[in-house]
């Protein structure tokens, strides 16, 4: 049986508000967490004759560029964030909304959906948020990769925007996209698959609502779909 919901437009309306910037509040808790291991991840993937391991990248970005360098290229996905986390929603309930018309659910309860449809709703998010995601991934992965200095080619993520437009145009600033668009596709596909299904089991065998659930399970969940999302996307966006 489907989650019974009652909702006025008024009250769907706040609680996708309240979603994205809930979403995006995480989104800029997640970038500053995260980004000195992207930074160490991506030096290694770009740059593997420089350096021998995990440990080495670390000790060589502190000695050249402080600790400050761990969180170069940071400046653009805080900015996207916001947008991203926003695409991401709208296209993901638009999905399920669809897919809960093909499944014929009743009004006033919540879609119950396949597999295969959690898979494509995630990856349709991951599209859309590709127009936004590449250019993010690109400019910040060319400020991560540069070391301080004056040898450094890039003032800034502006600076970087100006030399990648000034050169290859809007082309330039895309490059790479369609690695990207594979691995987000694939990415969130993965991770909505993986965190709606175990929460639609958890649902299903408590009988609780969705809202009910712990904020600690939640989180969980969460984290058991970034591993199913990274485990099965990283060697994409190698």
């Amino acid at each position: 049986m489907g989650e019974t919901v009652v909702q006025t437009n008024d009250e769907g309306a706040m609680r996708a508000v309240k979603d994205c910037v809930a979403g995006s509040v995480g989104g800029i808790a997640q970038v500053f967490a995260g980004q000195p291991f992207d930074t160490v991840k991506v030096r290694l993937q770009a740059q593997p004759d420089l350096y021998s391991g995990t440990m080495d990248a670390v000790r060589k970005t502190i000695r050249n560029d402080g600790f400050s360098g761990f969180y170069k290229g940071t400046t653009t996905p805080l900015i996207g964030v916001g947008l991203c986390v926003s695409i991401q929603f709208l296209v993901v309930e638009h999905m399920k909304r669809t897919f809960g018309q093909m499944n014929n659910t009743p009004k006033g309860q919540s879609p119950v959906l396949s597999a295969p449809q959690l898979y494509m709703a995630g990856a349709a998010a991951g599209v859309a948020n590709s127009v936004v995601s590449g250019p993010v991934e690109h400019i910040r992965v060319r400020l991560q990769v540069q070391t301080a200095g004056a040898s450094a080619q890039y003032k800034g993520p502006l600076d970087c925007i100006r030399q990648i437009y000034g050169s290859a145009g809007i082309g330039g600033i895309y490059k790479g996209q369609v690695p990207t668009i594979i691995r987000e596709f694939n990415g969130y596909g993965m991770y909505f698959l993986a965190y709606e299904a175990l929460v639609q089991r958890e649902v299903a065998k408590t009988g609780m609502a969705r809202s009910e659930l712990s904020s600690g399970l939640v989180c969980l969940y969460g984290a058991a779909a970034g591993f199913a999302m990274w485990l099965t996307s990283y060697p994409i966006d190698v």
